[in-house]
């Protein structure tokens, strides 16, 4: 990975999907016609969404035929990985990823050091799990601020494992991608670009929520802050007026594009940072007419 930067490593795991993606789209336009703005971004989501199909092929083909261009799975607890590279075979898609499935339990800043160990052990395993798949990032929470957790225990504690991860890391080529999460760390962009800066690494960087921003900041000063920091992006709505009138957790229950993610502006500072990659759906999952829905809000949201 030497002489790559964050983006280029992230860039190089989309780049057949969006060749490909792009061609199609060429084909289907008609002569003559001007063709519209497309973004090179490609769509996921979370496994868990899928809530149809009773086997990983048949919830890989309803995510196909919803628009969807890979799926992002949970580890540890990743399906059979023949089954995966058989799915993803099957029906073109790509795991771009996976979600760590440890890290609200077995934080790597817990007070517990029994439970910090067993959350290392996870994040290897993520990041085998990734590197079996095909993968690029594995989503992390790197700590939990509380009252048994203070904000200075938690930056050293998750600074140190992280730097533990990372020789496992950079030896597979998988980066570790930190969301930002109501988890009450790293709360400003010039805090989270120091927290990722001091490892000195491509392998180390942002898994920005757009939704999840919103509670407390705005997307595009994240988005220009952070800059080439992000590695993915995750898609969710939030609304302001829901949070103020219903409570903090109702501000999610809007439809995407339909809330205060100022999606143009956050857009178009994506634009002015160059990322290019993929963005996966964190929402209220269902069936395939659901998933669908889905995929065309991400796609109009994307491309405003």
């Amino acid at each position: 990975m030497s002489g790559f930067s964050r983006r280029d490593f992230i860039r190089s795991t989309a780049a057949t999907a969006a060749a490909s993606s792009l061609a199609q789209a060429a084909q289907e336009q008609p002569a003559g016609t001007p063709a519209a703005k497309q973004r090179d971004i490609k769509m996921s989501l979370k496994i868990g969404m899928i809530q149809e199909g009773d086997t990983l092929l048949e919830k890989f083909r309803i995510a196909k035929a919803a628009g969807f261009d890979g799926v992002e799975l949970d580890s540890p607890g990743i399906p059979p990985v023949q089954d995966v590279r058989d799915a993803c075979s099957d029906t073109g898609l790509i795991v771009p990823g996976v979600v760590g499935s440890f890290h609200w339990h077995d934080q790597l800043a817990h007070p517990d050091a029994a439970a910090r160990e067993r959350g290392e052990a996870a994040l290897a395993t993520a990041i085998r799990d990734c590197r079996a798949v095909g993968g690029s990032t594995v989503l992390l929470v790197p700590a939990v601020v509380g009252p048994t957790v203070d904000y200075d225990d938690a930056w050293t504690r998750s600074t140190a494992a992280i730097e533990r991860a990372l020789p496992l890391a950079q030896e597979l080529g998988v980066a570790i991608a930190l969301e930002n999460v109501w988890n009450n760390f790293l709360l400003s962009p010039m805090e989270a670009s120091r927290y990722v800066d001091q490892f000195k690494s491509p392998h180390v960087g942002w898994y920005f929520d757009v939704g999840n921003i919103v509670a407390y900041g705005w997307p595009p000063q994240w988005v220009k802050i952070l800059g080439p920091r992000i590695l993915k992006l995750d898609v969710k709505e939030y609304s302001r007026a829901k949070l103020d009138q219903e409570g903090r957790w109702a501000g999610f229950s809007v439809p995407i594009g339909e809330g205060d993610c100022q999606w143009t502006e956050t857009m178009a500072a994506l634009d002015d940072v160059g990322y290019a990659g993929w963005a996966s759906a964190e929402v209220g999952g269902g069936d395939s007419t659901r998933l669908a829905e889905i995929a065309r809000r991400m796609k109009t949201v994307l491309n405003a």
